[in-house]
């Protein structure tokens, strides 16, 4: 069956039908063993599917939205990548947490739990001029994930932080996953860089806001990102962090243009409002993240199965005829 075939019958399959009668023609019927089948099959029967989260502060919380939609449609996950807010949430479902916990764990963010960016410290930030550890940032991902190391992981894992000495996007995909996060969402002129490795490293958003490459890394040959965005064009900054939020989300929207193209399909929950300080909406974040799945979800299932096609095309080939005289 040709690409274009395949095509037109998946069209045909998700047309809507006027009739009250559910269509229960073949071409309607036909997505369904095929997903039945990408689903069953094993990477190397498929492509190697690969889950990107891209940074996004507080946004990023739809991330959980989007995950818990691609759960419970048992969308095959083989390999997870995520920048700042996306590790932190990537690391959490590669470290094989259960969707409720990781939705629990979101709900109960707070713009200072993760880190001593209290308002006694900001005042001590902007008077003395003395960067912010994130230290407990690293402290509470150890703690949900028990210590785990990247070759622990239940589904491989890597996350991306910025050298912030040479510009170089710094990839991990071994050591300690704490450490790795913490420097990943390590944001640049609040906190410390963090001295490890014998690198300066802050948030990895200042350079590879999708990152995609890394999830390519992990052998990744079909990718399904979520893209959590600031509208920058609509929010007025605030305040100084606002501020400095807003040009690392400016550099980080120009960048994931081209990202965006090598992406095989994208899901973007409207989560452009949500400021860096409004830990109130994050319930609100995770539900526009399972809006947005919820809505792309058949797009990103006949997407994987046109990707899949020439590799399960083999097992649908009938066997050779057996050679006349030869023993049955």
């Amino acid at each position: 069956m040709t690409r274009r075939a395949l095509t037109l019958l998946l069209a045909l399959a998700s047309a809507t039908t006027a009739a009250a009668a559910p269509d229960l023609s073949a071409a309607a019927l036909l997505p369904a063993p095929l997903w039945r089948g990408v689903r069953a099959a094993p990477a190397g029967r498929r492509p190697q599917v690969g889950r990107v989260l891209s940074a996004g502060s507080l946004r990023g919380t739809a991330h959980v939205g989007v995950i818990k939609v691609l759960d419970n449609a048992g969308f095959p996950i083989d390999v997870v990548a995520g920048t700042s807010m996306g590790a932190v949430v990537g690391s959490l479902y590669a470290g094989g947490l259960p969707v409720d916990r990781l939705w629990e764990i979101a709900s109960s963010v707070k713009i200072d739990s993760g880190s001593n960016l209290s308002n006694r410290r900001l005042i001590s930030l902007v008077l003395f001029d003395k960067l912010l550890s994130s230290e407990n940032t690293e402290n509470q991902v150890r703690t949900w994930l028990g210590g785990m190391r990247f070759d622990q992981t239940k589904k491989p894992f890597a996350c991306v932080a910025m050298d912030v000495y040479t510009g170089e996007a710094i990839v991990f995909r071994d050591g300690d996953v704490a450490t790795a996060v913490r420097a990943s969402m390590n944001l640049p002129g609040i906190f410390q860089p963090l001295e490890y490795r014998h690198r300066f490293l802050v948030d990895g958003g200042v350079v590879d806001y999708i990152p995609v490459d890394a999830a390519r890394l992990l052998g990744a040959q079909w990718t399904i990102a979520s893209v959590t965005e600031n509208d920058y064009t609509a929010v007025r900054p605030k305040s100084v962090l606002d501020s400095l939020e807003q040009v690392i989300d400016i550099r980080g929207s120009y960048m994931s243009r081209e990202q965006r193209k090598q992406v095989s399909f994208l899901i973007e929950p409207p989560v452009g409002d949500i400021g860096m300080f409004e830990d109130k909406r994050i319930p609100e974040a995770m539900e526009k993240g399972v809006i947005a799945a919820s809505r792309r979800l058949q797009g990103a299932e006949e997407s994987l199965i046109l990707a899949s096609i020439p590799l399960l095309a083999a097992d649908w080939a009938p066997a050779p005829a057996a050679a006349p005289g030869a023993r049955r």
